[in-house]
């Protein structure tokens, strides 16, 4: 994707255009399939509704949409209807399912991040294979992908990232990550040129100080530059480290 592109080109046309790279590159969405959107309400997975909706004439590929908002004990998600209206609009079914994550937690034990984090992503899978989805796309964008690269790395002393394409051995579904070329910076811009607007509760157990932190010291060494974070993405992408597909 040339610069002048991302230079010159309305916000909206940059997330199209990225998200078809990344989709015919990476084979994310072939003929037949069909996709689960896990919608929060936020910004990112409300923009990636959008994209893959108002895409299909640019890809060319016959593919069903729908979208699954998981809601909990500990949010209200009071602007679920305004959600549910905007994806109407964009022609994609809207589901809204209930999780108890916090009536799930065993004596003794905390809220924390990890644990809503597996509870949203198991039922999610299930969800996906009880309705017939072969394919669940998540809204994760590029700042996403290298913020968890580094907190892998400082962390954990491991050369892993999410990847772009995660298939399990174990269940018919596969995950993809269409707005991985992205900024968020990016993503913003098309929300506000779009008016889409927020429409997801604020997790009160949500505060992750160590990926602002990892966020900051981004920025720092890369001045905040689209061009810099694209080209650590693409050695992300070589053979010693297997981002753009994974197997679990």
């Amino acid at each position: 994707m040339s610069g002048r592109f991302l230079r010159r080109a309305g916000p909206g046309a940059i997330v199209q255009k990225l998200c078809v790279k990344t989709i015919l590159e990476r084979k994310l969405i072939t003929e037949g399939d069909r996709v689960l959107i896990a919608v929060s309400g936020g910004k990112d997975s409300t923009v990636l509704a959008w994209a893959l909706s108002s895409i299909r004439p640019a890809l060319k590929i016959p593919y069903e949409l729908a979208a699954l908002h998981i809601s909990t004990d500990f949010c209200s998600c009071c602007k679920k209807p305004a959600l549910s209206a905007r994806l109407a609009g964009w022609g994609i079914p809207f589901t809204d399912l209930f999780v108890p994550v916090i009536g799930r937690l065993k004596e003794g034990k905390k809220m924390n991040c990890y644990w809503c984090s597996t509870q949203r992503r198991t039922e999610l899978l299930k969800y996906a294979i009880d309705n017939g989805f072969n394919k669940i796309a998540l809204g994760h964008h590029l700042d996403d992908i290298l913020e968890t690269f580094f907190m892998n790395l400082t962390a954990k002393g491991e050369l892993s990232a999410m990847p772009v394409i995660l298939k399990y051995r174990k269940y018919p579904v596969t995950l993809i990550r269409p707005l991985a070329r992205l900024e968020e910076r990016q993503i913003i811009a098309c929300a506000g040129e779009r008016g889409i607007l927020k429409a997801a509760c604020t997790c009160p157990y949500g505060i992750n100080s160590a990926r602002r932190e990892v966020r900051s010291r981004i920025a720092g060494f890369t001045g905040n530059s689209g061009a810099v974070k694209r080209r650590i993405f693409k050695a992300l992408g070589s053979d010693k480290i297997d981002l753009f597909e994974s197997l679990v």
